[in-house]
């Protein structure tokens, strides 16, 4: 399959995510890692399958959709859902963002009033 095959209807994007704009996991971002899942199992539908195939190897999902030719925010919801189905797995080390201690907000907060 080839990006033409996710291109050939203006609401194709609806349609492969069920409707859905949000993916079920709120940690996927552009470079959050994918990767098949061990077993490498093939998900009955075709554009599911396709991606699987794409994350034979670890890729990033902004990666996936400049392959695909289609949006973030759409790939997000579909590995999404092939996470949740265990074909998929997600290789980040993203961290949270950590807030600095009070002494070093008071340090750049003191240098920013001497300017």
């Amino acid at each position: 399959m080839d990006a033409e095959e996710y291109q050939d209807h203006p609401v194709r994007s609806y349609v492969l995510t069920s409707g859905r704009a949000h993916p079920s996991r709120n940690t996927l971002r552009p470079e959050t890692l994918v990767c098949a899942a061990p077993g490498h199992r093939q998900p009955p539908d075709r554009q599911a399958a396709e991606l699987v195939r794409l994350c034979s190897g670890t890729l990033a999902l902004a990666e996936a959709a400049a392959y695909l030719g289609r949006p973030v925010s759409l790939l997000a919801v579909l590995v999404s859902d092939l996470v949740d189905q265990g074909f998929l797995t997600i290789r980040s080390n993203h961290q949270p963002n950590v807030l600095p201690d009070t002494d070093t907000l008071e340090k750049v907060l003191d240098g920013l009033r001497r300017l």
